[in-house]
C-alpha cells in the first residue's frame, strides 16, 4: 500500500477518536473557520470522499458528481450548504460512521492504485501520490478547527511532511490562483519535523527563506493560522509575500485569518 495511503489512514483514525469525546452541544457549535460546525468539518470531508471515491471508478462516474457540484456552486452554494444538503438529516453518530466506511474504503483503494495511475479532478488530472497527499492535507487542516473549538492543543507527527510538501509545490500557484505574478524564485524552506528532523527544500539562502516549526509552516500554508501568529522566521521579499497569502487548497483565493483571530 502506498505510504501516503498509510498517512491519511492513520490521520483519519486519530482524528476520528478525537471527534468521538465530543459533547452533543459541540456538534453545533461554531468553530473558527467560516463558522462551520464539527457537524459541518465531517460533513464536508465525506463529501468530497465520496467525490474522489467516483474519481477512483473512472472518468464517467466523476463527471456526474463533478458537474451536479459545479451546478450547485453555479446556484451560490457554499460547500457547508451543499453538504448539509446531501447530510442534512443524519445524527452526528451515523455521519461519523458512514464518513469513516467511506474514507477507509477510498483511501484503500488509493494506496493499492498503481502509483504512475492519473485521477479525474477539478482541474487537471492527478497523479495517485499526489491525489492522496491532497485528501491528507484536507483532512488534517479542517481537523484542526475542531482541536481549536475544543481548545486542544493537538499532538504532532511526521506524516504532515505530506502539507510542507504540498506547501512548498502551490508556492507559484497561491500567486497566479490571485492572477499576481510570480515574484521571483521559491524561498528556502528549513523546518524542523515533529521528530526533531531537518527538512529542507529548495536551494539554500539566507535572503530568502522561511524557517522554523514544521506544523507552524503547515498552518500557514492550508490557512489554519496566520504567520503572525507563528515563531517562522520569514527573511526576504518573496518569502514575505508568499507567507502572506500562502494558500495550498484548491478553489478561488482564500484571505487567512487575521492576526489573533486563530491561534
Amino acid at each position: 500500500m502506498l505510504q501516503e495511503s498509510m498517512d491519511l489512514l492513520a490521520e483519519v483514525e486519530e482524528f476520528h477518536l478525537f471527534l468521538q469525546t465530543l459533547d452533543e452541544d459541540d456538534w453545533e457549535r461554531p468553530t473558527g473557520f467560516m463558522n462551520w460546525t464539527p457537524w459541518d468539518v465531517v460533513a464536508h470531508l465525506h463529501y468530497f470522499d465520496l467525490v474522489s471515491q467516483t474519481a477512483l471508478e473512472g472518468e464517467e462516474p466523476f463527471k456526474v458528481r463533478r458537474d451536479a457540484l459545479i451546478r450547485s456552486i453555479g446556484k451560490g452554494m457554499t460547500n457547508a450548504e451543499i453538504a448539509r444538503e446531501e447530510f442534512g438529516d443524519i445524527s452526528p453518530a451515523n455521519l461519523l460512521d458512514r464518513w469513516m466506511t467511506t474514507c477507509r474504503a477510498m483511501a484503500a483503494g488509493l494506496g493499492e492504485s498503481n502509483p504512475k495511475r492519473r485521477l479525474p479532478w477539478f482541474g487537471p488530472d492527478m497523479g495517485v501520490r499526489m491525489f492522496t497527499t491532497a485528501r491528507y492535507m484536507e483532512t488534517w487542516a479542517h481537523s484542526q478547527e475542531v482541536y481549536d473549538l475544543r481548545g486542544v492543543k493537538r499532538v504532532y507527527n511526521d506524516r504532515i511532511k505530506n502539507v510542507a510538501a504540498i506547501g512548498v509545490r502551490t508556492f507559484g500557484w497561491t500567486f497566479v490562483n490571485r492572477k499576481l505574478e510570480v515574484p521571483g524564485a521559491a524561498p528556502y524552506l528549513r523546518l524542523i519535523a515533529p521528530s526533531g528532523e531537518i527538512w529542507e527544500w529548495n536551494d539554500p539562502s539566507e535572503a530568502e527563506c522561511v524557517k522554523g516549526d514544521a506544523a507552524e509552516f503547515c498552518h500557514v500554508v492550508t490557512q489554519g493560522r496566520n504567520v503572525e501568529d507563528t515563531n517562522l522566521k520569514v527573511v526576504g521579499k518573496v518569502a514575505n509575500e508568499w507567507m502572506a497569502i500562502a494558500q495550498c487548497f484548491a478553489g478561488g483565493p482564500v484571505d487567512p485569518p487575521k492576526p489573533g483571530e486563530r491561534k
